[in-house]
């Protein structure tokens, strides 16, 4: 696919377009004013004495500063961004095929089955947002107690003497990221169709870039090879993510010929298109989910008065909390989780389109295999197949950080002020150029909508 800019002009001239995407930027900078607002109750001397020990180390802040949008390292209220939303919607969708019932009941009225799980997202990622809120806030106590030697933020729901308080910023916490999930859905209903929950992504990714280049270029012993670099990173990284995210397998199919009078017309040649990596970004964002479970799960019962217990739970903490270079084993990990989960989320999503069947009511088939099940089995190896590319393609792109550290240490290049800008360069740019990518195809489609054939994308 080659893009092309020859259709510009027709996005200012259409009024509805030019509508939308103004409603987009007004929504998105909401989103980023909102983004700065600190949760109440935190201690702003005590969290930039802690972000200072921390910033660019590869630990545990500057991972989920990328997956907040760099909202974390400002303890705002958006901490947490859209994540919980998201997380419950991976929940539901892994649940629909162990369901029967709900399996069937999609099934049976595919419109009235979306506005269920659509429901039920929503209200699963209430309680989602809230255990994320409790258990960000005590990692970052922990941390900031071995870092500073003071907690950021006095935390406990059922000590009299904070309890009113740590209510208060749960509820602050949790009502954020239901925002966020609303002004995400206003873009996709108003705006940019579809595209509203990635564009709140997209849009805290793009913002920390500035950020992260400065403190490169603070580095004055080896800010050009960093910065040669990191551009060489970049460019390679989007060239191959366009590769392999544009990568399909077609499938031939004889569609059967069409009656027309009383002659019949001859077989129709086509092809089945299957994806390299039909999952997209999902298995990277649900891998590091499940990453950070241990840790979130070890900071509700970090404050034990069992030494022993501490300890142990302070070393879950640090384990899948730090993501130095030191610590391959997090990353081999990593690696494998993403991998798994590529394979498990691409056949849950290949099973629900059920080519097999969708085929046979057509009378379509696939040359040399019989229709039905046989054909939805063969189709479903060939999937697999194509999808270990995808799958390995997003494994490496998930530990890049590992991998430039390892490199940069073997030429004698300290990486540990760079971190964050590899996470950018590798996890964040997939996320921003597949965002951008849909993006311009939505805008594309609504272009042709309005008659401009014209449009920003030239096939």
């Amino acid at each position: 696919m080659k893009t092309t800019f020859s259709g510009w002009h027709y996005l200012w001239k259409s009024e509805d377009i030019r509508r939308k995407l103004l409603f987009t930027f007004l929504i998105l900078v909401i989103f980023r004013i909102a983004a700065n607002i600190p949760v109440p109750g935190v201690d702003h001397e005590i969290l930039a004495a802690f972000r200072n020990s921390t910033s660019g180390s590869g630990g545990f802040l500057d991972f989920l500063n990328l997956l907040s949008g760099g909202t974390i390292s400002n303890f705002s209220l958006l901490s947490m961004g859209v994540y919980p939303y998201i997380t419950a919607q991976i929940i539901i969708q892994l649940l629909i095929p162990i369901i029967p019932a709900l399996e069937q009941r999609i099934k049976e009225d595919p419109r009235e089955g979306r506005r269920f799980q659509e429901k039920w997202t929503y209200y699963l990622a209430v309680p989602m947002a809230a255990l994320s809120a409790i258990g960000q806030i005590n990692i970052f106590n922990a941390q900031s107690i071995q870092a500073v030697g003071q907690e950021i933020l006095p935390f406990g729901l059922f000590e009299a003497e904070t309890a009113l308080a740590s209510w208060s910023v749960l509820v602050a916490m949790t009502a954020g990221t239901m925002f966020a999930i609303w002004l995400g859905e206003l873009i996709s209903e108003y705006g940019i169709r579809g595209q509203g929950l990635s564009l709140i992504i997209f849009a805290g990714i793009v913002s920390q870039i500035p950020g992260n280049f400065l403190t490169l270029l603070a580095d004055e012993s080896s800010r050009w090879i960093m910065l040669a670099l990191t551009i060489v990173i970049i460019v390679l990284t989007v060239l191959a993510i366009v590769y392999v995210q544009q990568g399909r397998r077609n499938v031939p199919v004889m569609y059967p010929g069409r009656r027309v009078g009383n002659r019949m017309s001859m077989p129709v040649k086509g092809t089945l298109p299957l994806m390299v990596n039909l999952s997209g970004m999902i298995p990277l964002i649900f891998a590091s989910a499940i990453l950070q479970f241990p840790a979130v799960l070890s900071g509700f019962f970090i404050n034990t008065e069992n030494e022993g217990l501490r300890n142990f739970l302070l070393g879950v903490q640090n384990f899948f909390g730090a993501t130095g270079t030191s610590n391959w084993g997090y990353w081999v990990i990593y690696f494998l989780m993403v991998v798994v989960f590529t394979f498990f989320y691409t056949t849950v999503l290949f099973d629900q389109q059920n080519y097999g069947d969708n085929l046979k009511k057509v009378g379509a088939s696939v040359p040399g295999v019989l229709t039905g099940a046989p054909t939805q089995k063969y189709l479903s190896t060939v999937q697999s197949r194509i999808t270990l590319v995808g799958a390995v393609f997003l494994g490496v792109v998930a530990i890049m950080p590992f991998l430039l550290g390892l490199l940069l240490g073997a030429f004698n290049i300290s990486a540990s002020n760079n971190t964050g800008i590899f996470l950018i360069t590798s996890s964040g740019l997939l996320i921003v150029v597949g965002v951008v990518r849909d993006t311009f195809q939505n805008i594309d489609a609504e272009l042709k909508l309005h008659g401009y054939q014209d449009s920003l994308l030239v096939r």
